[in-house]
């Protein structure tokens, strides 16, 4: 009698292009996230405009010593970039699973019922005040005028950074990087935190994008969300006579909405939101002090 042959189950292909299209991706939200332009990635991790362009478009086949290049300049371990699903426990699976069907909206009621269960209560973190949010939404004026009504000493954060490099934020990015702000922004943070109880700070716009760095804020502050349309985002910069985040960006719209829509859900985790669009300063601002006010911060 004749054995009966077991049929073999067939490994599932493997899509390289669905597979380069998704690492593309990546790059080019972590990108987005931390407001790099595609010139400033390529000149941090020393590739090619073009191959990045290549890569973010899932035509580039990089290799491993390129990849390790871009993954530094991003400040991100090279497995994040090269992972084909998201690493941690099964649980940990389950619920990136179960985000990952949410629409945007739900996905930022999710987080702050996270929040409210899982992050220190908001009434041991409202002597802080952090304002977050993107370029020209208003945290600097907003920032100092409320200082200014709760008698509150008031910090730009990346003035505590020039200040922890002893140059400027140019510099900063010229000698060391992206990787290199972001160890001072986090040391500058730890510093104001130490030597205020109660302050205050007008972050950076990325610093949401930094894992460690924006759970310490969010763990140590009271945080608010000053949020604006692209244009008003625009507008502004460009009316403060500062253009550099749209200096030689012919697609510097399309970036900045990028930008908006990677960070949203982490902008979205802050304790208030407050849209400042098509209003005045001070109106923005008797919105934040009563979104305070019943936390006894304002």
């Amino acid at each position: 009698m004749s054995a009966v042959l077991k049929p073999t189950i067939e490994p599932a292909a493997f899509d390289e292009s669905q597979y380069l299209g998704a690492l593309g991706e990546r790059v080019r939200n972590l990108r987005a996230q931390r407001g790099m332009t595609r010139k400033i990635l390529a000149r941090d991790s020393g590739v090619s405009e073009r191959y990045l362009a290549l890569l973010e478009a899932g035509e580039g086949n990089v290799s491993v010593v390129l990849l390790k290049r871009i993954a530094q300049a991003l400040n991100v371990p090279s497995v994040e970039l090269l992972r084909e699903q998201s690493t941690g426990t099964e649980q940990r699976e389950e619920v990136q699973s179960l985000l990952r069907r949410l629409t945007p909206a739900q996905l930022l009621r999710a987080a702050e019922l996270l929040q409210r269960e899982f992050h220190t209560d908001v009434r041991a973190r409202s002597q802080r005040i952090a304002l977050v949010g993107l370029r020209g939404a208003g945290k600097s004026s907003i920032g100092a005028m409320l200082a200014k009504q709760i008698k509150a000493p008031f910090v730009e954060l990346d003035r505590e950074v020039e200040r922890e490099a002893n140059t400027s934020l140019n510099e900063i990015f010229l000698l060391y990087g992206q990787a290199g702000y972001r160890r001072y922004e986090r040391a500058a943070l730890e510093r104001v935190l130490a030597k205020n109880e109660r302050v205050v700070i007008a972050t950076g716009g990325s610093i949401v994008s930094e894992p460690e760095t924006y759970e310490l804020l969010l763990s140590s502050c009271y945080t608010v969300w000053l949020k604006a349309a692209p244009e008003e985002h625009m507008a502004r910069v460009v009316a403060q006579g500062d253009t550099r985040p749209m200096k030689g960006n012919r697609e510097a719209m399309e970036d900045l909405r990028r930008i908006l829509g990677t960070r949203a859900v982490l902008y979205g985790r802050a304790d208030s939101t407050i849209d400042t669009s098509g209003r005045a300063i001070e109106q923005s601002l008797a919105e934040v002090v009563g979104a305070l006010a019943p936390q006894g911060a304002a």
